[in-house]
């Protein structure tokens, strides 16, 4: 199952990116690490924290003649492509679920929207570790068939005109770009790199991955005019990873669709009421229609769907829909509300389209105003001085009155005072004009401080943390770690991280030794005292003594739920799952000493086991021979008759995966035609404690749940013990944290 994963971008920022790496690949479970030669060493420190990862390696290492191919699978529609781990601009990355027919119902779904054939050329600077460059470009290339022109997320970040040059040599008809990129082109290109352009082939210019600014849609369109570049071609748009990639696209050939909103009313409020003035709106750019076969709608807090110009949560559901979050159910059960998934956007729609208006978790909550950061932070960018998407504006604690402040984080390479005193004052100004509060405080850091996700989003949850421990550069006292002193650290800490396994490794294998010790000294005991005991009482409760001290001694006393629904003396039948050699010494040690244990035949063949077996009154059944078997069943039968109560492992058999096997009827058969109830007892923690065939305990806490027992049901003989072998069943899978087998 491959996981795409982004390489260091920043070296001041490079603990933070391989604590963030070891999160996705510990996550992930991740085996092999396949990396650019310049990382292996990073690759390697990745290893040192993450014990599933086995091996780093190259592209040329993997690809090496003379190997031999891995034998690939059956794949079905629905199993997992691969895991997109979101970009994490407001927490953890999580791995996106995407399995082959979300991919392409996706591709399928954009295809018809945006119009694309396989007549069409498409440049793409976009890195392929990421969902619009991966999907949109290659896999839509892939599929659709139109021409793919590849460029390298550095060469367009060296010198942004080689795109726009990319475009006019190919005669391109298609590309796409975060926002920050057609900011780029428009600012920092000169006259003589647009003069000899002719992007009169551009058709189709998506705008995605982060918050359209309306500023930039102007300020390219006027700049590129001159190279023939039609604005309608620019074509705003909305996805996330949950939906593979696109979920909003606008008509074609319209160009953008700008809604001016009373700012005032939208903040206290959330309606989006057009302004009266335009120099007092807010402008906020459309997205377009949801994609063919998926819905989109807005609701509030509790879920109930709002009506148009109504900000709120936006949810959407459809064929490209993941499943959810790869082993993370927390996240995912807040990813879903029923049917719908929460994309953790705000908006609202207008005449059925979609306006975004922020991350509902980056909303600032001042004076009953709703601050939205993106707004601030876009006019800040544009303060002369300070660096074009470098601005983060977030809230923080203040830790003497405990309260929320307005922070902004400026990158800027001026040190003159004077002019950095203007900064702060043109900041503070903007603050005021468009959310009516002055910042509590505007930090002026050096280029690159603030933290952004693979897409370029802004991290203001990371940006709080670092200011918060006043680690931000330009705070005082705040001094950025040179990247030599982090890989120092990033050592240490695998360092650290391998001793730690190290002392574990040892510590595992001293128990393991102490439980062979413990098992060595009384199994003998118990064998020979069992053996010469006089009466089958004291033999049972022999066992039931000595199981409990092998337990106590090697600290795996287990924790028993429901015990009082096997008081008494009537006869009963108790049935258990088995997932290793110790489920059999467990349930002497925890269960009442009244219960003869039904084995399969074959134990007889083994003396060791077989005589203190016969000691202890068990019984033993033929599973290959159905005649043999058939007479075994009358035998128990009489045995219940006559007041007795029987164990049964029905599984038969366990096998190291995890995982409940399917049942043999024969304990069920017999508790139909005797009518006697049917006790299911779970035991979890023994496939840890002894997995497989493998003679190596390791320590693993175990629980034993006894269910209420299960009343024969007034059928005939067989349907009554198909009743009570489903009931069993889904009481020991509502205890396990194990599949059912026969489902899968």
């Amino acid at each position: 199952m491959p996981v795409p994963l982004y390489p260091p971008a920043r070296p001041s920022q490079l603990e933070d990116h391989m604590r963030r790496i070891a999160g996705i690949v510990a996550n992930a479970g991740a085996a092999v690490l396949v990396t650019d030669p310049r990382a292996k060493l990073l690759g390697h420190l990745l290893s040192a924290q993450c014990p599933a990862l086995r091996e780093v390696a190259t592209p040329a290492e993997v690809s090496r003649p003379g190997g031999t191919p891995p034998a690939l699978p059956h794949l079905k529609a629905h199993d997992i492509a691969f895991l997109q781990y979101t970009s994490g601009s407001t927490g953890n990355p999580k791995g996106v679920v995407l399995t082959h027919a979300n991919l392409l119902a996706n591709l399928r779904a954009m295809e018809q929207a945006s119009g694309v054939t396989a007549d069409d050329i498409f440049v793409s600077w976009l890195p392929l570790y990421h969902d619009m460059g991966l999907i949109g470009a290659c896999l839509g290339s892939l599929m659709i068939g139109f021409k793919l022109v590849l460029m390298s997320p550095l060469a367009f970040l060296a010198r942004p005109e080689r795109w726009l040059a990319a475009i006019h040599r190919h005669r391109a008809t298609v590309s796409a770009a975060p926002n920050f990129a057609y900011e780029l082109c428009a600012n920092k290109l000169s006259d003589a790199d647009l003069a000899s352009l002719d992007l009169s082939c551009w058709r189709l210019a998506y705008n995605g991955a982060e918050p359209v600014s309306p500023d930039t849609l102007a300020r390219f369109a006027a700049r590129l005019a001159q190279s023939g570049f039609n604005p309608t071609a620019m074509t705003p748009v909305y996805g996330l990873a949950e939906s593979s990639v696109g979920l909003a696209f606008p008509p074609l050939g319209r160009g953008p669709l700008i809604d001016c909103v009373d700012r005032n009313t939208l903040a206290t409020t959330g309606i989006a009421r057009p302004a009266l003035k335009i120099q007092s709106g807010q402008q906020i750019v459309t997205c377009g229609r949801v994609l063919p076969g998926h819905d989109l709608r807005i609701v509030d807090a509790q879920s109930r769907a709002l009506p148009e110009r109504t900000q709120g949560r936006v949810q959407f559901r459809g064929p490209s829909a993941t499943s959810g979050y790869y082993r993370n159910p927390e996240a995912t059960a807040k990813l879903l509300d029923g049917d719908w998934l929460n994309t953790g956007d705000l908006g609202y729609l207008a005449a059925g389209e979609l306006y975004l208006t922020g991350r509902e978790k980056d909303i600032i909550i001042r004076g009953g105003h709703n601050i939205y950061p993106h707004e601030l932070e876009e006019a800040a960018s544009h303060v002369e001085g300070v660096r074009r998407g470098g601005v983060a504006v977030f809230p923080a604690t203040d830790p003497q009155s405990g309260s929320e402040r307005l922070v902004v984080l400026a990158e800027t390479r001026e040190k003159d005072a004077a002019t950095r005193a203007r900064i702060l004052a043109e900041i503070n100004h903007l603050a005021v004009d468009l959310i009516g509060l002055p910042a509590d405080d505007i930090v002026l850091a050096p280029p690159r401080s603030v933290l952004k996700t693979s897409s370029g989003k802004i991290r203001r949850a990371a940006c709080r943390e670092l200011y918060e421990r006043g680690e931000l550069g330009g705070q005082p006292g705040a001094t950025a770690r040179a990247p030599w002193l982090q890989m120092l650290r990033l050592g240490w800490a695998g360092a650290q991280a391998r001793s730690g396994r190290l002392a574990r490794a040892v510590g595992g294998w001293a128990w393991s030794l102490w439980a062979w010790a413990v098992f060595a000294t009384l199994v003998p005991l118990a064998w020979i005292l069992i053996v010469l005991a006089p009466a089958l009482t004291l033999r049972r409760h022999i066992a039931r003594r000595i199981a409990r001290s092998a337990l106590t001694l090697t600290g795996l006393t287990p924790a028993v739920t429901g015990l009082q629904h096997l008081a008494g003396s009537s006869p009963l039948i108790v049935v258990a799952n088995h997932a290793s050699y110790l489920d059999g010494l467990i349930l002497t040690a925890v269960l009442p000493p009244r219960f003869a244990y039904v084995g399969k035949q074959e134990l007889l063949g083994n003396p060791f086991a077989a005589i203190p077996l016969r000691r202890l009154d068990s019984a033993f059944v033929e599973r290959f021979d159905g005649a043999r078997g058939v007479l075994d069943t009358r035998t128990l039968e009489t045995r219940m008759h006559n007041g007795d109560a029987l164990l049964f492992f029905p599984e038969g058999t366990f096998r190291a995966a995890p995982g409940l096997l399917p049942f043999r009827m024969g304990a069920f058969v017999i508790a139909a035609n005797t009518g006697k109830a049917v006790v299911s007892v779970t035991l979890t923690g023994t496939r840890a404690l002894l997995p497989g065939e493998s003679l190596r305990p390791r320590h693993s806490p175990l629980q034993v749940w006894v269910d209420a027992p299960l009343i024969v049901p007034p059928d005939d003989g067989w349907q009554a013990a198909l009743q009570l072998r489903d009931a069993a069943r889904r009481q020991m899978l509502a205890r396990l944290d194990e599949h059912d087998t026969i489902d899968a």
